[in-house]
């Protein structure tokens, strides 16, 4: 399977949609340009959700497959934040740089 081109990912103009329980990453998104007020926010999400859908947060595999494209913002917590609400600034501090990608499932052998 070939490589979709950078240019031709741009030009696809999706519904974006933000999966995640941190209120703060919300307001980190918006400040860095990736999203705006009227994108949808929730905080669990299903196939029917994410389905061909610019989605962001963090999701497992089976389930970033089913998105139109996929924006992972990687959160290195430390252990001892984990399941607590962050703040601004803890996830400006604790955030990777957003990636972008097309995930598609295939068959084992593929």
């Amino acid at each position: 399977m070939g490589k979709i081109k950078v240019e031709e990912i741009k030009k696809i103009k999706m519904e974006k949609l933000v999966v995640t329980r941190y209120v703060s990453l919300v307001e980190y998104l918006k400040e860095i340009g990736l999203i705006d007020n009227s994108t949808k926010v929730i905080t669990r999400a299903e196939i029917k959700d994410v389905e061909g859908k610019h989605v962001l947060g963090v999701l497992p595999y089976w389930l970033s497959c089913h998105t139109g494209k996929y924006t992972e913002v990687q959160i290195r917590v430390p252990s001892e934040r984990k399941g607590k609400e962050l703040s601004l600034e803890e996830i400006q501090f604790y955030s990777l740089e957003p990636k972008t990608y097309i995930i598609k499932e295939t068959g084992f052998d593929d």
